[in-house]
């Protein structure tokens, strides 16, 4: 049981790495194309791009702390 939860974390940090790179390079080349929609804004075009960065950055490290406490149960059996 303690294998497959650690493999669907495994799953689940691949994802959400994966989107968050495909979410900052698309945002990227929207802002290229059309920097006009970006200047109305306040806030810089990348802002959205630091802030998804943190939150992945934080179900990351929360899943990886999982991960390690799986490892240890792992080991105790």
């Amino acid at each position: 049981m303690l294998e497959k939860l650690n493999l669907i974390l495994n799953h689940m940090i691949g994802s959400l790495i994966g989107v968050f790179i495909g979410h900052s390079i698309h945002r990227y080349f929207d802002y290229t194309k059309n920097p006009s929609l970006y200047e109305m804004q306040s806030a810089p075009w990348y802002t959205s791009i630091q802030l998804n960065g943190l939150a992945v950055a934080l179900i990351v490290f929360v899943t990886i702390i999982i991960k390690f406490i799986i490892k240890k149960r792992m080991g105790n059996n």
